[in-house]
């Protein structure tokens, strides 16, 4: 790669050091840039041939460049004369002025390294593109290396020499006396121009006689570059020191036999041996053979014979020549009416144009880029051939590669975008809008060719907007979607609604139902669709073409039309228009049609909507009813846990809650006053049911302690019932408390109270060493004891135990209490109740019970059982004075019990001093 880099530097570094070295200095550097070697040309390919701009006009130039450089090796007077032979042929054709003579942009400037002039922009002498390199730059330039000639123009070419000859014989009275290839110069429409008149005779006599050119005798002793090319020279001029015209028209001969031949001379010249071989050559153009002549076209194969014949007078003349029937052909006739196009007027033009889409399928792509297209696009200043001549441009673009099109076709198409008359020349852009959109850059459409569209779609013409309409489908994939959205469709929207034409109207209609693949849904459901309703027109075809645009939005896959949509717009509108008296029946069929159609999707998609809703409310109820029984479950495990650990960690706070708790439920029901009596009793076994479902709960596990066995104790139950027997005979009013303070039956009053500790479905082993399941009963009492279940003690080493009591229906209700109020009512006002000595009793420091802390534990269960009477006026369970007072009023039924005695509940102190004391009784009772 870096060799690359560096054989290329160096190419440009060489090519630069030639140019600068060989136009340094010279005055035609002033007014002209040269730029790269290109070619060479003249008498021996002498002449170097640049590429060039000028300056003030930044026009293409071609600079001629000759190096004296390459006459150093000759003596001063040789140079003289070579330099002498040069300025004389390009002063000669610097006066001349013919198209077929190469043109002279500025006169020949002489330095004292070269000498340089100015031409026309050119492409390479006819000798290069035979295969002559010499004086070429290194490495040969592609273009002149893969240069091919076509046949026309070969034909073209040849004829265009012709009449050059014509041109100087007939005119001028000149015979050039040097046509070779060297001196046929290809510019750069490809056009062949004569050059090289440094040989050039004039003739001598007046204009109105026979002319007559004098001729010089060969020199070989003169350089090369001072003596024509012999190879190419009529016999005549060696061998009778004479010249005429058809010395050239040999020469024209001997320069088509090179052309067919791939630039080889007919005859081989020895320069040094001169009048030898043209003696020799002399002798084989008598004899000439059709063999000779193979490679010649069989249709000038005898014209070329004739050219080459040996008498002078057999040749052809130029006039003569430029009618053979060999450039009658149409290639060639028709280059030739180009060059000759500005002498034509408007309407032979116009008939020349109309026929030329014909003719440039038959011709090669390059002839017609650098012949035709030059002078067609020349003829857009002229706004009346425009029309003629833009079909033949656009035709040749699409031949065009997307490259030379940019570069060679839009340049002179942009001024024509803009030209609004005459109107054809909209209508052929319309016709070739698909060419415009895909070969011009996105830029010039959005500049140059959308607005021509736009303008068309409001152009006063109907038939401009039909065309318009119908066009735009085939090109519609082309366009962008901004430009489409924010700028055709409200114009199409505008001709559709404004226009008093039908045809323009359903023409809008068909071109909407056309490009709405290409357009989004949302836009179609927004703004294409609520346009449809706009449209005033009732007619037939228009309410068809409303149709279409339905049907295709409803049926495209990509677009679609939403249940919303139908439901709300779509079928309101199509619906009545179904009916329009203008319709037949197979349009109303077609409406129906449509409509049956819609009206099956829209049942289909919302039947199917509300089945998922249906099915998910469902869903959502089951989820909901779980929920609650999981919310119901988890509530009941946490109020069974908080009550367990209540139980289990604080007894006293459980007989204040539990108190409370029964008390609020019982002054609920008081609070009903309305609730007649068999439905407070409803409600009564309601919430009896409820506390067993309660009860009922399992019990979370609770991790317990092994103890190690205690030594079993003795059963003393009929001991202990006895001593609470005779405990219960001593006086109540008496100062000193007996040691036990539990209860004891008293046959006389008359009354059964059944006491009882129901035995649990699982033993629990108590740390003081009872059994929870013992029982004991006093009897005495006529209160009979129902169903009630109540957890009362809580502790880690007490066992709970429940009472049952239902009272009778002749006794009133008490509200429950707890031990302390039941005991001292007066002193439970005033401070919290006293509960050390149940500390003391049944702390975790006392791990035996005794028989008669057992006893006073019952009998505090038993107090906190009484209920008080409906309406009493205090059902706080802190307040329970006059409730007691209640008790030994007549018709109690207990009257003459001294435990109910109300001066025995007003001395708490006297029943029950302290616990010390109450230890010290049980220990005198169980010894």
């Amino acid at each position: 790669m870096e060799s690359m880099l560096n054989k290329l530097k160096s190419t440009v570094t060489k090519v630069t050091a030639d140019v600068t070295s060989a136009v340094m200095g010279n005055p035609v550097t002033r007014e002209f840039d040269v730029g790269r070697h290109i070619a060479s040309g003249g008498n021996g390919l002498a002449w170097k041939i640049f590429n060039g701009t000028k300056k003030s006009t930044k026009q293409e130039v071609a600079v001629f460049v000759f190096d004296k450089k390459l006459i150093d090796k000759y003596q001063k007077f040789e140079k003289d004369q070579i330099i002498d032979s040069l300025k004389r042929g390009v002063q000669q054709l610097t006066r001349l002025r013919h198209p077929r003579l190469l043109t002279v942009q500025h006169p020949l400037e002489e330095s004292r390294d070269c000498l340089a002039f100015c031409t026309e922009p050119v492409c390479a002498s006819l000798a290069n593109v035979l295969g002559s390199w010499d004086n070429l730059p290194s490495p040969l330039p592609s273009d002149i290396k893969e240069y091919k000639l076509y046949d026309v123009e070969t034909k073209y070419g040849l004829l265009q020499v012709s009449e050059g000859l014509s041109f100087l014989h007939s005119s001028v009275k000149m015979v050039h006396g040097n046509i070779t290839p060297e001196n046929i110069i290809l510019n750069k429409s490809g056009a062949w121009k004569i050059m090289g008149f440094d040989f050039c005779i004039q003739s001598t006599n007046p204009s109105e006689q026979e002319p007559k050119f004098p001729c010089k005798e060969w020199d070989p002793n003169l350089p090369s570059l001072c003596l024509p090319n012999p190879e190419y020279l009529a016999p005549e001029y060696i061998l009778s020191v004479s010249c005429e015209t058809a010395s050239d028209m040999y020469s024209l001969g001997a320069v088509m036999y090179a052309v067919f031949n791939k630039g080889k001379p007919i005859f081989e010249v020895n320069k040094q041996d001169i009048y030898k071989s043209f003696s020799r050559q002399l002798d084989q153009l008598s004899r000439l053979s059709s063999g000779t002549l193979q490679s010649i076209p069989e249709e000038v194969r005898e014209h070329v014979k004739l050219l080459l014949n040996v008498a002078p007078a057999v040749r052809p003349d130029a006039d003569q020549m430029t009618k053979i029937p060999f450039f009658d052909d149409v290639g060639a006739m028709t280059l030739q009416y180009f060059d000759s196009l500005f002498q034509r007027d408007n309407l032979q033009k116009s008939q020349f144009f109309k026929g030329l889409p014909k003719v440039l399928p038959k011709l090669p792509k390059r002839v017609i880029i650098q012949r035709i297209l030059p002078c067609l696009t020349s003829e857009f200043v002229n706004p009346d051939m425009v029309p003629f001549v833009l079909p033949n441009v656009l035709l040749i673009a699409e031949e065009c590669t997307k490259e030379e099109y940019i570069k060679l076709v839009l340049p002179d198409l942009g001024p024509v975008f803009k030209q609004q008359e005459p109107i054809q020349i909209l209508l052929i852009f319309l016709q070739k809008m698909d060419l415009l959109l895909t070969k011009t850059p996105p830029d010039e459409i959005k500049n140059s060719v959308l607005p021509m569209v736009y303008r068309a779609l409001e152009a006063p013409s109907i038939q401009i907007q039909e065309l318009c309409l119908n066009i735009i489908p085939t090109f519609a994939n082309l366009i962008d979607y901004p430009s489409m959205k924010n700028s055709l469709i409200p114009r199409i929207k505008n001709a559709c609604l404004q226009t008093s034409s039908l045809a323009v109207r359903v023409n809008s209609l068909v071109c909407l139902g056309k490009i709405l693949e290409y357009l989004d849904k949302w836009f179609v459901l927004d703004d294409i669709l609520p346009f449809l309703q706009q449209i005033p027109s009732k007619e037939p075809a228009v309410l068809m073409g409303i149709l279409g645009i339905y049907k295709c939005t409803f049926t495209h896959k990509k677009l679609g039309i939403t249940k919303e949509q139908l439901a709300g717009k779509v079928l309101p509108h199509l619906i009545p228009l179904s009916i329009e008296n203008n319709l037949n029946l197979n349009q109303f069929n077609s409406f129906i049609c449509v409509i049956k159609d819609m009206l099956n999707r829209l049942e289909a998609e919302h039947k199917t909507k509300l089945e998922q809703l249906h099915v998910m409310q469902e869903q959502q109820k089951s989820l909901d009813i779980a929920n609650q029984m999981s919310v119901s479950e988890e509530a009941r495990s946490s109020s069974t846990g908080n009550q367990i650990d209540k139980v289990f960690n604080n007894g006293t706070d459980l007989l204040t809650s539990g108190s409370d708790s029964k008390e609020n439920e019982i002054s609920s029901i008081q609070r009903k006053a309305s609730l007649t009596l068999e439905e407070k009793q409803k409600l009564a076994k309601e919430q009896e049911q409820a506390q067993k479902l309660k009860s009922q709960q399992p019990l979370k596990p609770q991790t317990t302690t092994v103890t190690p066995p205690v030594k079993q104790t003795k059963d003393l139950t009929d001991t202990l019932i006895d001593n609470m027997s005779s405990l219960s005979s001593r006086p109540i009013n008496q100062a000193q408390v007996a040691p036990s303070n539990s209860f004891s039956s008293v046959p006389s009053m008359g009354v059964g109270m059944g006491f009882s500790s129901p035995i649990d479905n699982t033993k629990r082993n108590m740390t003081n060493g009872l059994n929870t399941n013992m029982g004991f009963q006093t009897a005495g009492f006529t209160m009979g004891a129902g169903l009630a279940t109540q957890n009362f003690f809580s502790g880690p080493n007490a066992g709970a135990t429940k009472m049952n009591i239902v009272p009778p229906a002749n006794m009133p209700n008490y509200s429950p209490m707890n031990a302390a109020s039941a005991i001292s009512p007066l002193t439970q006002q005033n401070r919290p109740p006293d509960m050390s000595a149940l500390d003391n009793l049944f702390g975790p420091q006392k791990p035996k019970v005794s028989m008669k802390q057992l006893a006073q534990q019952k009998s505090s269960q038993w107090v906190n059982q009484f209920v008080p009477p409906p309406g009493s006026p205090n059902t706080s369970n802190t307040a329970l004075g006059p409730q007691m007072n209640m008790i030994g009023q007549p018709g109690f039924g207990i009257q003459g019990n001294p435990f109910f005695s109300p001066q025995n509940f007003a001395q708490p102190a006297d029943t029950m001093t302290n616990s010390s004391s109450a230890s010290n009784d049980l220990k005198d009772l169980f010894g």
